[in-house]
């Protein structure tokens, strides 16, 4: 009833919609297949494209994807395309001790994340990074950064953690909430694409080892090893770091960042340089630090102990080599499930604090949302690979793309889908099925293993520019909140850096890292030389 005591009347536009916009997707799934189309192979990944960058619904455009898909396999059948698709597209993933590993890992790091933020050790550790600096202005930015480097096992956490903590100190210290934003987005997504252990690294190898799957390499490459070898071809990602540094090193504030910054810097609120920074709130640092030392050391020791043989002597090769181990996914739910005892057993109490399991709670459920996409993302990369997509896309490449150039191809096209979708997991999961099985397609036996590390980087490089400034991106919007600052304006004053990096990943990394021209750290040292020389000459004109 309305308040006039009315009957509220309900509008039969989104049903219809609906219902004509499904029976248009059976009857041209159903015309292409009975057409016998080859290209309709890339019907399931071009649908989940259009789905998202029309409706932004990553969920509803990758199941309308996999249906799509399902559909014209069957020919049209429409109950057996719906039974296929939780039964023969993902039950069958989820056989893999990655797939369900990566969602046990990631769940418990949401609420490890959550321990931490609640206790306020992260607070302690701030104000251990705000001593001992003169300059209050970059001692407050640098100190943002180094606390997003330290939050490195999940992007959206770091956004909240940092902002939160943050966010009281850029007035007092004169420093824009633009340009805090910036700081607290470009150490959030970035960090966590690169940290072997994070929320983002389970859900990584087993997209890795579903392109591998797909083409019958999962014996012949391991997920972690591969991984470990995109590092540094991860050109957006580590250029957005360097770029930073630089930034805030040499106060370089391009466009629109320009005027935030002058506007700050002439407010009245004199900087604090001799009082304490941070509110009573702050724990002890072992709080924090205790806990994450023993995620990220015992997940390594374990790696070690399982895999190592013989155990002495140490050496960085076994290593680096015990990460290729079958059990990864058990060693990384009990590295996850020490860390948790042990953010639990030095959980302050009695200091306003919430209780321990309703902060862990919270955690974990704010992560259900990204893994179910992910879950969805699994069943379109079976249906992907059900319909041949990418040797048909392999084919159509094949006289046009040399596999030097496939790196920057996916790469740029990994950009416009996160750019315009605003999801990293989602294209992610999209590009990954189609991008590592071209590896075996396009390239020569000999060159697969460095191709297949910088596809995979640049499918992880492309999903972060996304996530780094795109206006529907989740760590986007919640990097400007945390730091109270609208999302319009934290996306025109952060794009100029974004582009700048990633124009960057592409001349200079993906490019010649790419084509053979140089190796992969030799290509870093140029774009890194060539940021640097940029924003020299940038900040000396800014000062004339």
């Amino acid at each position: 009833m309305t308040k006039k005591g009315k009957p509220r009347s309900y509008s039969l536009r989104r049903p219809l919609s609906w219902a004509v916009g499904l029976t248009a997707l059976w009857a041209f799934s159903t015309w292409i297949a009975l057409e016998g189309f080859r290209i309709a192979a890339l019907w399931p990944p071009v649908l989940a494209l259009l789905c998202i960058v029309l409706t932004r619904r990553v969920l509803v455009s990758l199941f309308l994807g996999a249906l799509g898909g399902a559909l014209m396999i069957e020919e049209g059948r429409l109950g057996e395309a719906l039974w296929s698709l939780p039964f023969r597209y993902l039950l069958p993933a989820l056989e893999s001790p990655w797939k369900w590993g990566a969602l046990l890992f990631t769940l418990a790091l949401g609420g490890f994340a959550a321990l931490l933020e609640a206790g306020g050790g992260l607070r302690g550790l701030f104000e251990r990074f705000m001593q001992d600096r003169k300059d209050a202005r970059k001692r407050l930015q640098f100190s943002a950064m180094g606390l997003g480097l330290v939050c490195f096992f999940d992007g959206l956490a770091n956004s909240i953690l940092v902002g939160r903590v943050s966010r009281s100190l850029a007035d007092a210290c004169r420093v824009s909430r633009a340009k805090l934003a910036y700081i607290v987005d470009s150490t959030s997504s970035a960090v966590a694409c690169i940290a072997f252990i994070s929320t983002w690294i389970a859900t990584q190898l087993s997209l890795i080892e579903e392109g591998l799957q797909a083409v019958g390499e999962s014996d012949r490459f391991h997920p972690y090893a591969v991984f470990f070898a995109s590092i540094p071809l991860n050109f957006y990602v580590l250029f957005t770091l360097l770029l930073l540094g630089l930034s805030v090193a040499m106060d370089w504030n391009p466009g629109p960042m320009r005027r935030f910054e002058e506007r700050a810097r002439a407010a009245k609120t004199p900087p604090d340089n001799g009082k304490r920074l941070l509110d009573a709130s702050a724990a002890p640092l072992r709080t924090a630090l205790v806990p994450l030392g023993i995620l990220v050391g015992g997940i390594m020791v374990l790696f070690y102990l399982r895999e190592a043989r013989p155990l002495w002597p140490v050496t960085v090769e076994k290593a680096a080599l015990s990460f290729s181990s079958a059990d990864g996914p058990y060693i990384l739910l009990a590295g996850s499930a020490a860390a948790i005892a042990a953010a639990v057993a030095l959980y302050p109490r009695g200091r306003g604090t919430p209780p321990v399991l309703p902060a862990f709670i919270g955690g974990v459920r704010s992560l259900v949302l990204p893994l179910t996409v992910l879950l969805f993302a699994w069943m379109l990369a079976g249906v992907i690979a059900e319909a041949g997509a990418a040797q048909v896309l392999g084919d159509l490449l094949g006289g046009n793309l040399s596999p030097g150039l496939l790196p920057l191809a996916v790469f740029l096209l990994g950009a416009l889908v996160s750019f315009t979708t605003g999801t990293s997991w989602g294209t992610m999961g999209l590009l990954m099925p189609l991008a590592v099985p071209l590896v075996f397609l396009l390239g020569e036996p000999p060159e697969q293993a460095f191709l297949l590390s910088a596809v995979v980087a640049a499918v992880f490089s492309g999903a972060v520019f996304g996530d780094h400034c795109s206006p529907f991106s989740d760590t986007t919007l919640v990097a400007s909140a945390t730091c109270g600052l609208r999302p319009i304006d934290h996306v025109r004053t952060q794009l100029p850096y974004a582009l700048t990096a990633a124009a960057a990943a592409a001349v200079f990394g993906f490019l010649p890292a790419g084509t053979g021209f140089l190796p992969a750290y030799g290509a870093l040292l140029l774009g890194g030389a060539a940021l640097a020389a940029l924003v020299t000459l940038a900040t000396m004109g800014a000062r004339r």
